[in-house]
């Protein structure tokens, strides 16, 4: 201490004598320790000259400095225009901003997905190391012993199903003296061991009873392979909804195939292609701009009118193609929307509207069900619902469904490329039944699943992928 204070007389007398402008001050520094400090200003210089790490190297780091504040302005929408930044720089970063925030939020909805199908399958694991256990559980009952060729049928406790009496008399009748000869077919031949004989017999074909109405309907019994007709071009068509009208009205022929694009916040457009091959080209005919927007892949045509949920609400829409205005609104009662009762892949897919054979249906779910899959008939002209039904099977335990000709039918999976359609319920009997029909996500992405009355085929869109099936009913 005492060495800093003689320095500082020093620095006084040298510098500053006769003037009062040292200074000496005394604190504690961060750590807690006395010090001393002693200022005095220069009696010559009126700045500091530049040091060695100053110079050009500080100027050019303050330029990188600006262009890199400049260009978090642009990513984030400020207006500040900055050094070597056009136009056209500026139009290619928002866009590439755009699409990565779009690509983070398909990302993060598929990390969702994925997380709830593990959680699925964790447990059906579960469900079915339980069934395991009980069926080890289980004690094996002893086969009965085969009847011995000895042994006559009517005393071996077997008995026949069908003509069980007649073929029973008939064997029975055989086996008695005096009386075979009235019986025994011309062709039963046997030899000197008459514990051997060998029946021979001709077998008539008789075909499987239809389950086909005079109306050509059906019940679903396959489903073809997938066919491509277009690969979407941008991010907006990961998912969507193509459709053609299978009862079309003028000015618009049932060629004409309509597609939209549902990825996004405001999804207004409707595009139309004179027929497959305009699509397949990508060659638009007709592009209208809905007056509200659609809530995700449920839309349908049927009779010149699109059918579809207006976004964040239940609300039901019949947009009149023809003279390109809202025809019709109203509420479906109760059911869930934007999120509450969606299919397993999500998209908001609450409200699932399509077209058969009996007309227009809506796929949904309400509280009152407690998520179960609940299917109405609507009224084209006016939405209102005719009739519902509850079925058995949750709505976000399946992928998608679609109706046929009165039929309800689930697909088990929307990611697995070898799926099922695994429940129908059948709406002329009320009754439900498990099934397995195979089916294929070609793209392992399937967002839209409908059916086309008018053509016997399933439209979908699979990952990009306007995708059609061909379906067979009628024959078990």
């Amino acid at each position: 201490m005492w060495l800093l204070l003689n320095v500082c007389l020093f620095c006084l007398l040298q510098y500053g004598e006769g003037q009062d402008r040292a200074t000496l001050w005394r604190g504690n520094d961060r750590s807690g320790h006395c010090q001393y400090t002693f200022t005095v200003p220069s009696p010559s210089e009126t700045s500091c000259p530049p040091t060695a790490s100053g110079g050009p190297e500080m100027e050019g780091l303050k330029t990188r400095l600006s262009l890199l504040e400049v260009l978090v302005a642009r990513l984030t929408g400020g207006e500040t225009r900055g050094p070597g930044l056009g136009a056209g720089s500026e139009a290619g970063l928002q866009e590439a901003l755009t699409q990565a925030m779009g690509e983070r939020s398909l990302l993060q909805g598929e990390k969702e997905h994925l997380e709830r199908d593990v959680e699925g399958l964790q447990r059906r694991v579960e469900e079915m190391r339980r069934e395991t256990e009980r069926l080890k559980s289980r004690p094996c009952y002893p086969q009965s012993p085969l009847v011995p060729p000895s042994v006559p049928l009517q005393d071996s406790g077997l008995r026949l199903a069908g003509d069980a009496g007649v073929l029973s008399h008939l064997v029975s009748n055989a086996g008695r003296q005096g009386d075979t000869g009235s019986l025994r077919d011309p062709a039963w031949r046997y030899g000197d061991n008459a514990g051997f004989q060998e029946l021979k017999a001709e077998v008539t074909e008789i075909p499987a009873p239809s389950t086909e109405d005079s109306t050509g309907c059906g019940e679903l019994i396959s489903i073809g392979e997938p066919v491509s007709h277009r690969k979407a071009d941008s991010i907006a068509g990961k998912y969507g909804v193509w459709m053609q009208d299978p009862e079309a009205v003028a000015p618009y022929g049932g060629k004409m195939v309509w597609r939209i694009d549902t990825v996004g916040s405001e999804v207004r457009q409707l595009f139309g292609y004179e027929d497959m091959d305009q699509l397949s080209k990508g060659y638009p005919s007709k592009v209208l701009l809905l007056p509200e927007p659609v809530e995700s892949t449920g839309a349908t045509l049927y009779r010149g009118s699109l059918y579809y949920q207006r976004r964040r609400s239940r609300t039901l829409l019949r947009y009149d193609l023809a003279s390109e205005s809202i025809a019709a609104r109203r509420d479906l009662p109760h059911a869930g929307f934007h999120g509450q009762f969606p299919y397993s892949w999500g998209g908001y897919t609450d409200v699932d509207l399509g077209v058969d054979e009996q007309g227009l249906w809506a796929v949904y779910s309400t509280n009152k069900a407690k998520g179960a899959v609940v299917v109405s008939q609507l009224d084209p002209h006016n939405l209102a619902v005719k009739r519902s039904w509850e079925t058995s099977i949750r709505k976000n335990s399946v992928a998608n469904a679609f109706v046929i000709c009165g039929r309800l039918y689930t697909v088990a999976s929307y990611t697995a490329p070898n799926t099922t359609i695994n429940f129908m319920f059948d709406t002329a009997t009320g009754q439900g039944k498990q099934v397995a029909l195979p089916f294929r996500n070609k793209y392992r992405y399937n967002s839209m699943v409908d059916y086309n009355p008018a053509q016997r085929k399933l439209h979908a869109w699979d990952n990009f992928h306007m995708v059609s099936y061909d379906v067979r009913l009628g024959h078990q």
